[in-house]
């Protein structure tokens, strides 16, 4: 079954990449409204009141921090991995927003940028900060957290998450990297995840392609299509070799 996205109306500005979160060339960010709407319809078939949330491709760790920020009281911990030591390092920072302190500390550093560069539009970006971190205390506090190099193609330890979304390099800013086997890597990444994730986990993968090409025999939970961009859900269990 395939679902059309639905338009959320809620103003999720400060979440926009590069506002509060920080960006870099080379790691897009995500459409926010999209990456609720998957992680509610995912949460529906976890069927717990909260979740663990792993995103094992982060690049940037933008996708990861604002279901976080989102979804505080829906998710107890969030683990972000790719391949990538630069794209770690900057998801470790972005990660650290889901603290209190890292909220506190990217305000300081916006209001100093608003200073140093007479530039008022970072005076908004750090009020969007303070506010962030409201609605952070609001919804939990602080959220446990951890960002690390690994290899989704080579995964061999289990990894507790009963949740995981993520999007996969689509070949115009990111790419594959490793050692790809063979000539499906959306199959060989869901094939890995199927290893060492628990049985009832459920997984959303999301790319820029008309349809989420699925291992034979895999069937979707459900599928979701907007603009270019196509999003699949399956059970752990499914895929598991």
């Amino acid at each position: 079954m395939t679902y059309r996205y639905a338009v959320e109306r809620t103003d999720r500005s400060a979440l926009a990449s590069g506002q509060v979160l920080r960006s870099a060339p080379g790691f897009p960010g995500f459409p926010v409204r999209l990456a609720s709407e998957l992680f509610q319809r995912a949460a529906v078939h976890v069927g717990r009141t909260s979740v663990r949330l792993w995103d094992p491709c982060c690049g940037s760790g933008y996708l990861a921090t604002v279901l976080g920020l989102l979804h505080r009281e829906r998710i107890t911990s969030v683990r972000a991995t790719d391949i990538d030591p630069d794209a770690v390092g900057l998801a470790a920072r972005n990660l650290r927003l889901l603290t209190a302190e890292g909220l506190a500390e990217r305000e300081g550093e916006l209001r100093r940028a608003a200073r140093d560069f007479g530039r008022p539009s970072y005076v908004e970006r750090a009020e969007d900060a303070r506010g962030l971190a409201r609605g952070l205390a609001e919804a939990g506090g602080d959220l446990s957290h951890e960002a690390a190099v690994a290899d989704v193609f080579t995964l061999t330890e289990p990894v507790s998450a009963d949740l995981v979304v993520t999007d996969v390099p689509y070949g115009d800013m990111t790419h594959w990297s490793g050692e790809v086997p063979g000539s499906d890597p959306m199959g060989a990444t869901l094939a890995s995840l199927g290893r060492v994730l628990p049985p009832e986990a459920v997984i959303v993968i999301t790319a820029r392609t008309r349809r989420v090409a699925l291992p034979e025999g895999v069937r979707a939970l459900e599928r979701v299509k907007i603009g270019n961009r196509a999003a699949a859900l399956v059970r752990a269990r499914d895929l598991a070799s």
